[in-house]
């Protein structure tokens, strides 16, 4: 058994019948086609990634920490002064 119950021969007779109408140029320029478009979405997936990468590199250098000390003041020493 081959693909979804279609057998090794099945496919094989469906691949020659293609083969016949659309000739094998014609094939091979399909071919050729999906291979192109699918490069291209790959290089665009990828770049996209890369600029999403050095977007968030970026927000991280902007996000620097600094060290507060805190000090406890005492109210009733401020009101004793005013």
């Amino acid at each position: 058994m081959g693909l979804g119950g279609i057998s090794m021969w099945q496919l094989l007779i469906i691949l020659l019948i293609v083969v016949m109408v659309f000739g094998t140029k014609k094939l091979k320029n399909i071919g050729s086609d999906l291979g192109g478009a699918l490069k291209g979405f790959k290089n665009a997936i990828k770049e996209e990634d890369d600029k999403a990468d050095k977007d968030q590199a970026r927000i991280e250098d902007d996000n620097d920490t600094f060290d507060v000390k805190a000090e406890k003041v005492d109210e009733s020493a401020e009101e004793k002064q005013a």
